[in-house]
């Protein structure tokens, strides 16, 4: 018994909303058979070529990076001031009153593994 897989091109919106629920129903299976795993292979490749072409990813907001690290490892503000050296630094940093200092940038780096073209990028202060 031979077994054929149906897998169109990713050219347009439909096709790219499609393929990831196509994806979706593919992860969600319990035994997938080596047919299922070719399937989920190749849209992965075709999603992925689409998106690249298609869909433009901006890095996130820096204080927005770091506020998402600190509620993904469980750290508070009092945290990030003994990275940093100062309550009050971390204080104007983390409610975007200042930018972020290269020396900053460098220290949540080192110890918090938020790459350093994400910190660096720009954003608005309130201050």
């Amino acid at each position: 018994m031979t077994t054929m897989i149906n897998v169109q091109p990713v050219i347009t919106k439909t096709d790219h909303k499609l393929a990831l629920k196509r994806i979706e129903t593919l992860m969600d299976k319990g035994n997938k058979t080596r047919f299922d795993e070719i399937e989920l292979e190749t849209l992965f490749v075709l999603v992925s070529n689409y998106e690249e072409k298609h869909i433009q990813i901006f890095p996130p907001d820096p204080i927005d990076a770091i506020l998402f690290r600190m509620e993904q490892q469980g750290l508070t503000q009092g945290d990030i001031a003994k990275i940093l050296g100062s309550k009050q630094r971390a204080s104007e940093y983390l409610n975007k009153k200042i930018p972020l200092s290269i020396e900053a940038i460098r220290k949540l780096n080192d110890s918090l593994g938020i790459s350093g073209d994400i910190l660096i990028q720009k954003y608005t202060t309130k201050g």
